[in-house]
């Protein structure tokens, strides 16, 4: 039985958040790559790259990027972006990343970190983080605050787009954040969909982290200059090195 995040990122996914903008992802790639200090043509992995638009931003600042997804829809929409194939696009599961490479950086982004039920499962993905860096390597994962997920959390929103009804409720049980997402398009049966994301406070982030043989230099609120503030920052953004 395929689990939430083989059956969330498809087709529906496109109209469910069409509102993530390519100007914005250029924006936040300025600042990433500020901090990750990487020189002109670095090799940097989009782990969990989705539609492309850092990968692409990435390009365009001239690094040599791979992205890789297990969603074949949502590789389908950066190959559609990127018709000069700038990015060398991957088909495959984070946990297991069909790669024998070493990459300046990686990095992994939007909460795209903690799909699974089980912290083995996560550590896995850390792990393949530390063997794709190159020793020296620069990491960054852009996770979400759960302090201010648990504070901020509006339990149900609906909203019309392109002729479909969505509504999406959210909860926290067992420690995880949960949003259901229901679809009506006219006469037709509503589709559901189920997001389920592991909430990891900052400190068990960074135990997770140096388990798995990486090191954080610094952890941000969000793309700004501002310092993690765990009340108060929307995000909670690791930035690292795998040590030589």
């Amino acid at each position: 039985m395929k689990d939430w995040y083989e059956k969330s990122f498809g087709e529906d996914y496109l109209l469910v958040y069409k509102h993530r903008d390519v100007q914005g992802a250029r924006k936040e790639t300025k600042q990433m790559v500020s901090w990750l200090d990487l020189p002109q043509g670095a090799r940097v992995l989009d782990l969990c790259c989705g539609m492309g638009r850092h990968s692409m931003a990435l390009a365009d600042a001239g690094y040599q990027v791979t992205g890789v997804d297990l969603s074949d829809v949502l590789l389908r929409e950066a190959r559609a972006s990127d018709p000069s194939d700038h990015v060398n696009w991957i088909h495959g599961d984070m946990r297991e990343v069909p790669l024998d490479l070493e990459f300046d950086a990686v990095v992994n982004l939007f909460t795209s970190f903690g799909y699974f039920r089980e912290d083995e499962e996560q550590m896995k993905v850390l792990r393949e983080i530390r063997r794709l860096l190159k020793p020296g390597g620069a990491f960054l994962i852009d996770y979400m605050n759960p302090v201010y997920v648990k504070n901020t959390l509006v339990l149900c929103s609906e909203r019309e787009e392109d002729g479909h009804h969505i509504v999406e409720e959210r909860s926290i049980k067992n420690g995880f954040v949960i949003k259901d997402i229901r679809i009506s398009s006219g006469s037709e049966e509503p589709r559901i969909y189920h997001e389920r994301v592991k909430l990891y406070e900052e400190e068990r982030l960074r135990f997770m982290l140096d388990k798995a043989g990486l090191q954080v230099d610094e952890v941000h609120g969000d793309y700004d200059e501002r310092d993690y503030d765990p009340e108060g920052s929307r995000r909670m953004i690791f930035a690292g090195t795998r040590p030589n």
